[in-house]
């Protein structure tokens, strides 16, 4: 009798990517999840330390493909409610890798130059170069989402700026741009606590805002604004992932393996050289 090959498992690409143009419905996606991982925190901490190497060296070789006029970038977007962990995930995630090839630009509120212009201008400016990992803590989905629960500006205005960024995203990615958005998924209950935290400690103090009390009692209005901004600019070409963040060693285990799966897509080799290596080899050992 023949054996059934037993399936692969799928990766974590398609554990968390939501369905371009479906409903998204948080609520439905357990914050404290841990899709991918078996063996719990000690698993995912031994799995860690071997992405990390691979995500080293494929950043290596991004970079070096940048370096010898390769026009592949990668764009990793990550939004989320306040205290979501974007700095934490920059800081843990992007640490492991060589810093001159990597961008981080965090978007908060717009200067009055920024304002003088489209909503886009000052986030056209921040995107990476070829052969870098560019990170957005905070990004133009701030303007879909941000300027919305506030009140900022008319539906009249954020509404259409949906259409504009997937076009825009579009075009980044014809150009050559791998672009990865992430929306960290926290609760409610876990953000109070890490709240709560920042005042407990001197040391945080310098992050918190009264500002972030405030947007933290509009939960369900943030939630309903970003569950429009996912459904609405989640494109086959440029979808959404979802990352539970109540547990901070899955979300670092989950962002570093997207990095890993999305530039491993990009099939990166070294550059050749453009010299004959054994004449240099030799010329150098006969050097004086």
């Amino acid at each position: 009798m023949a054996k059934h090959k037993k399936a692969p498992a799928p990766s974590v690409s398609e554990l968390l990517r939501l369905v371009p143009a479906e409903p998204v419905d948080l609520a439905g996606i357990d914050p404290r999840g841990t899709p991918g991982v078996t063996g719990g925190k000690g698993a995912a901490g031994d799995a860690q330390q071997e992405l990390a190497v691979q995500l080293a060296d494929l950043q290596e070789r991004l970079y070096a493909s940048g370096r010898t006029g390769g026009q592949r970038r990668v764009l990793l977007v990550l939004q989320g409610m306040d205290t979501s962990g974007k700095g934490g995930t920059v800081r843990h995630v992007l640490g492991q890798v060589d810093p001159q090839g990597v961008t981080v630009a965090a978007f908060g509120r717009p200067t009055e130059e920024e304002l003088h212009h489209d909503f886009l201008w000052r986030v056209e400016r921040r995107l990476p170069p070829a052969g870098s990992i560019g990170v957005f803590d905070r990004s133009h989905y701030e303007d879909v989402v941000v300027t919305r629960v506030r009140g900022l500006v008319p539906r009249s205005t954020w509404s259409p700026r949906f259409g504009i960024i997937n076009r825009w995203e579009e075009r980044l990615v014809d150009e050559g741009c791998t672009v990865l958005k992430v929306f960290l998924h926290i609760s409610r209950e876990e953000s109070r606590r890490r709240l709560l935290a920042r005042l407990d400690d001197p040391r945080k103090h310098w992050k918190f805002s009264g500002d972030d009390i405030d947007d933290w009692g509009r939960w369900d209005a943030y939630t309903d604004a970003y569950e429009e901004a996912l459904r609405r600019c989640g494109t086959e070409r440029s979808p959404w992932y979802v990352v539970p963040a109540d547990r901070k060693w899955y979300r670092n285990w989950a962002v570093t393996a997207l990095l890993v799966e999305h530039l491993t897509a990009l099939g990166l080799e070294w550059p050749a050289g453009t010299f004959d290596v054994a004449a240099e080899r030799a010329r150098l050992l006969t050097a004086p």
